[in-house]
């Protein structure tokens, strides 16, 4: 073995023995209030991985939709057409507010989404529970985000891990959080006149 192949494994071992004393202090389990917000891309494609990932352990799981409902979306079909009996789905919203134009018609379709979450959210069956796009909710003040957070914290059984995405999350909601993402946006196709692209953005 070279001297610098022999110095790395050295170094190695101690970084090995100082993760393995961290990682022995870390033996607690609890449910997550988890936030994917930013203006970056990725955000409700990283919760649909973590859905993805209950699914391949056989957990149960759900998803309720707040704003994409008028959009085709490739992991709604991926789950309603072959893992419906492990992911129950919920498309509640029909658009982005500008698209529909009509307050009423969204605070009506973002309360029955809200409510839709608490059900799924009490159900000590679901593993974890994703509301996407919930974030553009709250930031129309469509749904409440302290009621959202006083529901969280006394509602939501101890393992079950709640994903909220969707830009702009109240400081109210990041503070709650377990774990909180900020998506930051370096550079996009968008801004060069590229449309969104099937299996990218949808």
């Amino acid at each position: 073995m070279s001297e610098d192949h022999a110095r790395h494994a050295v170094k190695m071992a101690k970084k090995k023995a100082a993760r393995d004393k961290i990682m022995s202090t870390k033996t607690g389990e609890k449910g997550l209030i988890i936030v994917h917000t930013g203006k970056g891309k990725g955000k409700s494609s990283a919760a649909f991985g973590m859905i993805f990932r209950c699914i391949a352990h056989d957990m149960q799981c759900a998803v309720v939709q707040f704003i994409k409902g008028g959009m085709d979306c490739g992991e709604r079909n991926l789950i309603t057409e072959h893992f419906a009996d492990v992911c129950d789905f919920h498309t509640m919203g029909e658009g982005f507010t500008w698209e529909t134009q009509d307050k009423a018609r969204d605070i009506e379709m973002a309360q029955a989404a809200w409510a839709k979450a608490k059900e799924l959210i009490r159900d000590e069956n679901n593993r974890m529970v994703l509301l996407d796009e919930i974030n553009i909710a709250m930031r129309y003040d469509y749904v409440d985000v302290n009621e959202v957070v006083a529901f969280l914290q006394a509602e939501k059984p101890p393992l079950t891990h709640v994903v909220l995405t969707g830009r702009n999350a109240k400081e109210e909601l990041i503070e709650a959080a377990d774990l909180v993402t900020e998506m930051e946006l370096i550079k996009h196709p968008f801004r060069s006149g590229v449309k969104a692209q099937i299996g990218v953005e949808f």
